[in-house]
């Protein structure tokens, strides 16, 4: 097992280029699956999430030839499984994806239980009740047996904003006979990049980056290419970065039309940025003193649905609390397990009060100091990874193949913005 040595305390200077979004490359493959042609994704960030879906997807079929590093090319002529591997699909929650496609193309697919970050409980209800008002037959025994004859199009209310769900939907109802029409549709930049890529190949969707989508059933998809945007996720923690380190840095291509909630937050924490056409500079030195409610009162940082603050930024953002000067509540109703994590940012010296397993009460600035650590999940580990690059001393994170399934080649950007960190076996 690979772990992460960080000596902390050097400002980050310098600019880097985020990676491919994951939450976008992750259904653009699953969809992929749904039209015999050839189609083209560019800036496909190599991570491990990514490199499990696409074992899945050639598992059941499809030939994927690399153009290059980040460039692939998918042909799915023929599907020849519809029981994905349990194995792969037990490792990441987007094996979930591969049912609307399967289900589109063959008719049929069993799935196990999905993988993924143990953040609490993630239900997949919301998946087979959109997938029943298409025309699916669901039989539910520890795994998943679907089938239909033919999709048709239906009025899906979805009982949650749920994006993996909304995703199902979409590539469910592309190829349905009819017209489908996606109320309480969530509408995340992953979501609206894998409507514009369908549209792309064929597919008619309307509504895009609202929560309610229409959709026009065709009988087929086309190929084409299509390039992934940046992952805002990793933007941010880039952000949180120079922030905590009191570093300098650009970020290239960001995709800022993206974050303007997310800036709305930082800014309550001290954190400010400006943009230069699709880059992000952010200062050195930034204020790191928490704007207090009106009246004085304590502020609430709670986590919804898009456009609001996201879920998986709010590990990021509690990392930069532990350096801003005053009081925050940070709120994160979705996942029961979000918090946990935050007893290490306690053990290296941060003053956390854990309320309960959906909020935390931060008293800023801390003195951190380099503790040894573990990744739980992806967006944890890279927080924790953010107080070891502003702790005292030395810090040691193990389990980094966590980290690794979001971020791909983390410690080498860190690396060109001076940070000290090196990785070696634990």
């Amino acid at each position: 097992m690979e772990q992460f040595i960080i000596e902390g305390g050097t400002p980050l200077t310098g600019t880097v280029r985020p990676a491919g979004n994951k939450n976008s490359a992750l259904p653009l493959l699953a969809a992929s699956l749904l039209t015999d042609q050839p189609v083209t994704l560019h800036n496909v960030p190599r991570i491990r999430d990514v490199l499990t879906m696409r074992q899945l997807i050639e598992d059941v079929g499809a030939i994927i030839t690399e153009i290059d590093p980040h460039t692939w090319r998918i042909e799915a002529k023929t599907l020849n499984k519809t029981e994905p591997d349990p194995a792969l699909c037990r490792i990441i929650r987007a094996s979930l994806l591969l049912a609307a496609p399967l289900l589109a193309r063959r008719g049929h697919v069993e799935l196990p239980l999905p993988g993924g970050d143990v953040i609490g409980r993630r239900r997949i209800d919301s998946h087979l009740i959109a997938l029943k008002e298409l025309g699916v037959e669901v039989n539910f025994n520890a795994r998943m047996q679907l089938k239909v004859t033919r999709l048709h199009g239906g009025k899906i209310l979805m009982d949650e904003a749920s994006v993996t769900a909304t995703e199902n939907a979409i590539t469910a109802a592309v190829l349905a006979k009819g017209t489908t029409h996606i109320h309480n549709a969530a509408s995340e930049p992953h979501v609206q990049e894998l409507c514009h890529f369908l549209n792309q190949i064929g597919a008619r969707i309307s509504g895009i980056g609202s929560n309610t989508l229409e959709i026009e059933g065709v009988e087929k998809l086309n190929g084409g290419e299509f390039t992934i945007g940046a992952d805002y996720m990793e933007v941010v923690s880039f952000i949180g970065a120079a922030a905590v380190t009191r570093g300098e840095i650009r970020i290239k291509d960001a995709g800022a039309e993206y974050l303007d909630m997310t800036r709305q937050v930082f800014n309550r924490l001290g954190v400010q940025w400006t943009t230069e056409g699709d880059d992000i500079l952010v200062p050195a030195d930034q204020p790191l003193t928490v704007t207090a409610d009106y009246g004085g009162a304590i502020p609430e940082i709670k986590t919804n649905i898009w456009p609001a603050f996201p879920t998986d930024l709010t590990s990021i953002a509690i990392t930069v609390a532990t350096q801003a000067n005053g009081s925050v509540l940070f709120h994160d109703w979705m996942y029961s397990g979000r918090m946990y994590f935050t007893d290490k940012l306690a053990g290296m010296g941060a003053k956390i009060i854990l309320c309960d397993p959906y909020r935390c009460l931060i008293q800023g600035p801390s003195k951190l100091q380099g503790e040894r650590l573990e990744s739980p999940d992806i967006r944890a580990g890279m927080s924790l990874l953010l107080a070891a690059l502003c702790a005292e001393g030395t810090s040691y994170i193990r389990n980094i193949e966590q980290i690794e399934r979001g971020y791909e080649k983390i410690d080498e950007k860190l690396k060109m913005l001076g940070a000290k960190i090196e990785r070696t076996q634990s």
